[in-house]
């Protein structure tokens, strides 16, 4: 193969986040405590933008993972042509992403206004609609092997628009990401002051903590395209989800043993491993490439993804 891929996790599991939705509170918590959440419009409003377009990001993750699939066995400056060892790898197919791409359009034009985040969002959204059609169609040339019929032909013609329209999705994407994830970080902090002020460092709350400085880390793990961790931000993450780790576990102190549903196991164990990988991590100055260390990114990216579902039935548990 032309590109090996050290890391075999995917963009989208390396984004993907968890849904921010707004605190449900327990049965019998005081009247009061729980307008300080619904009254709030506004962070509700945000709740839902924020959602909006993590549903569109992750959703269309897909055509990074079709598009990477489609560089690791074409020569990108020649194109193909029909004879490539791994050609019959051809480009992954791409989710419908309609549903996603009506609601994001919607939440540009919600409140609260985010004119960075906002107009990122309409550029992102027309740029994948530019590189859809493209990747779709060479799906089906390559699924078909309809380059042994043409020797390749229709596969240059691809070529040359895919390329740029990639390149300009590609870019797109990461000012979308940047605004969406600074937005997020926004959101995150508002919430879970709302849950606390409503019913204190509860179990909800735990949770809530637990999975935002997960987050952090997770924004910190190397990809493909930057295979180099920034040690000093992540020792910061690091340090912060420790932090969170051990509030957890003092909430469990402070109610007798009794801890935080389906979760509380395997933030603990996670926080093991992310020590690990960190120690793996700072024998080659935060190079994934050696060590060993990008087979532990995988399982840690696995192991959140799992955490996320983890979270999301706890918090229905709490209901």
């Amino acid at each position: 193969m032309k590109a090996s891929r050290f890391l075999r996790l995917s963009v989208a599991a390396l984004l993907c986040t968890g849904s921010v939705s707004p605190p449900v509170f327990a049965q019998g918590a005081p009247q009061a405590a729980k307008k300080v959440v619904a009254q709030d419009a506004d962070l509700q409003a945000a709740i839902a933008k924020a959602n909006a377009y993590t549903s569109l990001a992750n959703r269309t993750l897909r055509a990074i993972d079709s598009w990477n699939r489609y560089t690791s066995w074409v020569d990108l400056k020649r194109g193909p042509t029909g004879k490539e060892r791994y050609i019959t790898y051809g480009l992954y197919s791409l989710y419908d992403v309609k549903t996603e791409i009506e609601k994001a359009q919607a939440a540009a034009g919600a409140q609260p206004s985010q004119p960075a985040l906002d107009e990122a969002a309409k550029r992102y959204i027309a740029a994948y609609e530019e590189l859809a059609p493209l990747i779709t169609r060479a799906y089906r040339y390559y699924d078909r092997k309809d380059y042994r019929d043409d020797g390749a032909a229709e596969g240059r013609a691809l070529h040359e628009k895919l390329v740029p329209a990639a390149e300009a999705f590609l870019r797109e994407r990461a000012q979308f990401d940047m605004h969406l994830n600074a937005f997020k970080k926004e959101v995150d902090g508002r919430e879970l002051a709302a849950i606390e002020a409503a019913e204190g460092r509860s179990a909800r709350w735990q949770i809530r903590n637990i999975m935002i400085n997960a987050r952090a880390v997770m924004d910190l793990m190397p990809t493909n395209d930057h295979p180099v961790v920034d040690l000093k931000a992540f020792d910061v993450a690091l340090a912060g989800y420790a932090g969170a780790v051990r509030e957890m576990d003092e909430f469990k102190d402070r109610n007798n043993g009794s801890g935080v549903p389906m979760i509380e196991s395997s933030a603990g164990s996670w926080l093991g491993s992310l020590r690990d990988f960190r120690e793996k991590l700072g024998k080659t100055k935060g190079d994934v490439r050696r060590g060993g260390a990008a087979s532990d990114a995988n399982r840690l990216v696995s192991s959140y993804n799992m955490m996320v579902s983890m979270a999301d039935s706890a918090q229905r548990v709490i209901r």
